[in-house]
C-alpha cells in the first residue's frame, strides 16, 4: 500500500496504490492526515460513512467528509480502525486527535477522479482544490 502527492496550480493530487478496494479508503485517509499535520489534541475515533455506489463517487465523498471533520469539529485522522465497503456506500471508524488543522483543502473535485483495478490491486487518485 502507499500514496503520493502531486502538485498543480491551485491542487494538489493524491493517487493512491493498495492491495484492496478498502485499502484505497484507509491510505486516503492516512494520507489527508498526514497533509492537515499531526492533531495535538487527544485521541478520538469517529464513525464516518458516505453513501454512494461507484467507486469513484464514493472515494471523493469519503475525503470530504474527512475534510469537513476537519474543518468543523478539528478532527484529523490518522487510521482508520475498521471499515465496510458495501452496495450503497462506506462505512468505518476512524481514529485520530483533535487539534487545529489548516483550512487548507476547499475540495474535492471530479478532475481526472478515479478508481480501478490495477495489476494485482487497486489505483486511485483525487484531485483536491486548495
Amino acid at each position: 500500500m502507499a500514496y503520493a502527492w502531486g502538485d498543480h496550480v491551485g491542487e494538489l493530487e493524491l493517487a493512491i496504490m493498495a492491495r484492496s478496494r478498502e485499502a484505497v479508503f484507509a491510505e486516503g485517509a492516512r494520507a489527508l492526515g498526514e497533509l492537515l499535520g499531526d492533531g495535538d489534541g487527544d485521541a478520538e475515533v469517529r464513525a464516518v460513512a458516505v453513501e454512494g455506489r461507484e467507486l469513484p463517487a464514493l472515494l471523493a465523498g469519503w475525503l470530504e467528509e474527512l475534510v469537513f471533520l476537519a474543518e468543523t469539529e478539528g478532527f484529523v485522522p490518522a487510521a482508520v480502525r475498521s471499515l465496510e465497503l458495501g452496495d450503497g456506500g462506506v462505512q468505518a471508524v476512524v481514529a485520530g486527535r483533535r487539534g487545529s488543522p489548516p483550512h487548507l483543502v476547499k475540495a474535492v473535485t471530479y478532475h481526472r477522479l478515479a478508481f480501478e483495478p490495477d495489476g494485482e490491486g487497486w489505483y486511485a487518485r483525487a484531485v483536491l482544490d486548495v
